[in-house]
């Protein structure tokens, strides 16, 4: 039998070895083998056979190292033992999903992963998502933003009956032209007792998200700060960040205190602790978004957190997470990588079946590519020209909202518009004359918030931004319950994440947007990452594996 000779083999970094006989060179076992996160992998370079895998070593025998000319036979290691050994030339630790992020946002959170599916508005991040996904321990966000408050407090009671010990967030989306729709929803997480809201698409710091987080401040009997509401900031900009990781503002505690909101004790503790307890790195993604590289807005903001941790000494730190653009394993690993305590996805959701998006939604989001995505204006804050990233693939409503926007920006007054350009709003946008759709306006803003039509009286201008935003806050409805006849004004927000999770999963059993289920897309993408960080580690070492072992594709289902 031909030996292999410790002259030929690299000199190993590690004090152990392995038997021959517990070495396996099929692919199909090593991939099952490096999948296993409950065991170390222990890798062998055979001069003939190549790298091999074993689950277990054992220390060298110093005998098997006597001369250069000794060989890893059944002599060298004693008359019981008749397997050859080999030293171990790389190494990778048992570490699963555990090792992804940071244990406190488990804990706090009371998850099993770093990682919540984002909100998505207009009840798309459905009582269905959240609660499928909370059963399976993972925090999912309610799309709370655009929905009227009986259709709110609607989905608290179903998803808190379904999880009464959670984990579950509700999202507060700042409302700058409805003021009180912010107000109003805060009133209804503090009355049904909503301990973990997802704030989003907010410029500063508001009345109402300061009074949800201290008003559930107190001290326990140790005389420690206990924080009962928990906030997720979603954020793009550094001087929003800066607002949620420092103290909430004197002003508006001393304003909050005056109304008998909270008290005078709760002032004082909502000086001593950040706005928020976790700050997500909002980057590429679908929605609201300023398109931030994620490479970029992470690490910045990471920094940001050390430098006001510093200042203020928090005795929890604030985490950072990211979210935006993490679509598939390779993505998630990035953003671990680079220090994200936890990762967020929202694009890649909408296409799975509890999310509250039509058939017709979902098949289409299936099919959309990285590039298939653009940016159009946004319903709640039209006037300020805010946009949304949305898909412009098998849909007009990019077009067409522009279009709104354009003239919008031209002319003070319906009236203003010329003939030829309104009749063509009127038959090929609204499908119906401007007056009709400003009675429409008038009658939905009375029952939702009379003052948005107080400020429009006597405002021309203001009025033309209603009468458009009703196309575009019913196109994005329009696509969640399917509206026959509207596909093509169908407001369908994604970022490029979903173009990759798409392309990823092209071939696979995910490739049919019916079998596409939440619990199991989020563990395809732990495990995956999980998985690219043991074979990383590995070729880290100079180990070169064959290809077919490099990836993490969905082979099977994992939920």
């Amino acid at each position: 039998m031909e030996q292999t000779k410790l002259s030929e083999q690299p000199l190993s970094p590690w004090p152990w070895q392995i038997k021959l006989s517990d070495v396996s060179f099929d692919l199909a076992v090593m991939s099952q083998q490096l999948k296993d996160f409950s065991r170390s992998c222990y890798l062998v370079n055979h001069t003939e056979k190549g790298f091999g895998i074993s689950q277990q070593a054992s220390l060298i025998d110093t005998r098997c190292f006597e001369s250069e000319k000794t060989s890893f036979s059944a002599n060298s290691v004693g008359k019981e033992d008749y397997s050859p050994c080999f030293p171990v030339s790389a190494f990778a630790p048992a570490l699963g999903t555990q090792s992804l992020g940071d244990h406190y946002f488990r804990r706090v959170h009371g998850v099993k992963y770093a990682y919540y599916a984002g909100s998505m508005a207009n009840g798309i991040s459905s009582e269905e998502l959240v609660i499928t996904l909370g059963k399976a321990g993972i925090l999912c966000s309610f799309g709370a933003g655009g929905l009227v408050q009986e259709r709110v407090e609607q989905a608290i009671i179903r998803i808190q009956t379904a999880l009464p010990n959670g984990p579950y967030a509700f999202n507060l989306l700042h409302s700058p032209n409805e003021p009180a729709m912010e107000k109003s929803s805060v009133a209804l997480f503090l009355k049904h007792k909503v301990r973990t809201v997802e704030a989003s698409a907010f410029l500063g710091l508001t009345p109402q998200i300061v009074h949800y987080r201290a008003a559930g401040l107190s001290r326990d009997a140790n005389g420690q700060i206990c924080i009962t509401n928990k906030v997720i900031a979603k954020v793009s900009r550094v001087e929003v960040a800066t607002h949620f990781m420092q103290p909430a503002p004197v002003k508006i505690l001393q304003g909050l205190v005056d109304e008998g909101l909270i008290s005078a004790e709760q002032m004082l503790l909502a000086q001593k602790v950040p706005m928020a307890d976790d700050i997500t790195a909002e980057a590429d993604s679908g929605g609201h978004t300023d398109n931030r590289p994620l490479v970029t807005l992470l690490p910045t903001l990471l920094a940001l957190r050390d430098s006001i941790q510093s200042e203020y000494q928090y005795l929890t730190p604030l985490r950072v997470g990211a979210g935006g653009g993490i679509g598939t394993p390779d993505a998630a690993l990035a953003a671990f990588n680079m220090g994200a305590a936890y990762i967020v996805t929202g694009s890649v959701n909408q296409a799975c079946v509890e999310a509250g998006a039509s058939e017709h939604t979902r098949q289409l989001l299936s099919t959309t590519e990285m590039a298939d995505v653009t940016m159009a204006p946004a319903a709640d804050m039209f006037e300020m020209g805010v946009k949304l990233q949305v898909v412009k693939r098998g849909t007009f409503f990019p077009m067409r909202a522009n279009k709104l926007y354009d003239i919008y920006s031209r002319y003070d007054a319906i009236e203003d518009i010329p003939i030829d350009e309104r009749e063509k709003l009127e038959s090929q946008i609204f499908r119906s004359s401007l007056e009709d759709i400003w009675q429409g306006t008038v009658s939905f803003f009375n029952e939702r918030d009379p003052k948005v039509l107080e400020r429009a009286m006597g405002h021309p201008k203001r009025k033309m931004a209603l009468i458009f935003r009703w196309y575009l806050g019913l196109s994005s409805r329009w696509s969640n319950i399917g509206e026959a006849g509207r596909e093509m004004d169908y407001q369908i927000w994604a970022g490029p994440a979903l173009g990759a999770f798409n392309q990823w999963a092209k071939g696979s059993y995910l490739d049919d947007y019916k079998a596409r289920h939440a619990v199991d897309i989020a563990k395809h993408l732990l495990y995956g990452a999980a998985y690219l960080n043991r074979i990383n580690h590995l070729c880290a070492q100079g180990v070169n594996l064959p290809v077919t072992l490099r990836r993490w594709l969905p082979d099977k289902k994992m939920a």
